[in-house]
């Protein structure tokens, strides 16, 4: 039987760092958590606007970008354990019955519908220009026959990079505020959350039975 790989190997990512995701092939991603807009409930000048609006902000990037929409399941728990503290603070009776029945309420109608909650985000790349001296970089590179360690020389520094995707994730910024669109950089800890929960959705639905 083939040796099985280990599940890293599927991931191509080699480190988070400073807000960034940085790949293998040494490209950065940065991921932008947006506001959403519900276009059904527009009319129909408002629907064509941001259509419009939409249009130009795709013909204003000169680099490509990456719409991810998340779906998951509502986790109510929190939600419950709030209700759980106000039916205990109740100084009536009337109260507290009027509490407990709407804990039972939320408790019956989560468990029979399958509510979910939507994430938009929007994914920036950047990838690095190698660096030489003149001629064709690939060419000259195999001609060298250089190592990791000598193209990496060749690579911009990651701040340097990192300047670069920021630069893009403003333009990105800008354009969304435009039309009414919040939009908040996910950090490295959250970036790093996020493709836990990605790449272990198993992992989630089994602390959320457990929790």
């Amino acid at each position: 039987m083939p040796a099985s790989k280990a599940a890293q190997e599927f991931v191509p990512i080699k480190e988070v760092r400073d807000g960034a995701a940085v790949l293998r092939d040494s490209s950065m991603r940065a991921i932008l958590l947006t506001s959403s807009v519900n276009f059904a409930l527009k009319s129909a000048d408002e629907q064509a606007s941001i259509l419009f609006q939409f249009q130009n902000f795709l013909n204003s990037l000169d680099f490509t970008i990456q719409i991810v929409i998340q779906s998951r399941r509502l986790d109510i728990k929190p939600y419950l354990a709030l209700l759980e503290e106000r039916y205990r603070a109740q100084l009536t009776e009337l109260m507290k019955i009027q509490t407990r029945e709407y804990i039972e309420f939320v408790k019956t109608f989560t468990e029979t519908s399958n509510i979910m909650t939507k994430s938009f985000f929007l994914v920036v790349p950047y990838s690095p220009t190698i660096l030489s001296a003149g001629g064709n970089v690939v060419t000259s590179l195999i001609k060298k026959k250089e190592g990791p360690a000598a193209l990496e020389e060749k690579l911009v520094t990651f701040e340097e990079r990192r300047t670069q995707l920021m630069q893009r994730v403003a333009v990105v910024e800008q354009g969304l505020s435009r039309m009414g669109l919040r939009t908040v950089p996910l950090g490295t800890e959250e970036i790093i959350e996020l493709f836990y929960k990605v790449f272990n959705p198993g992992e989630t639905q089994k602390i959320m039975k457990t929790g």
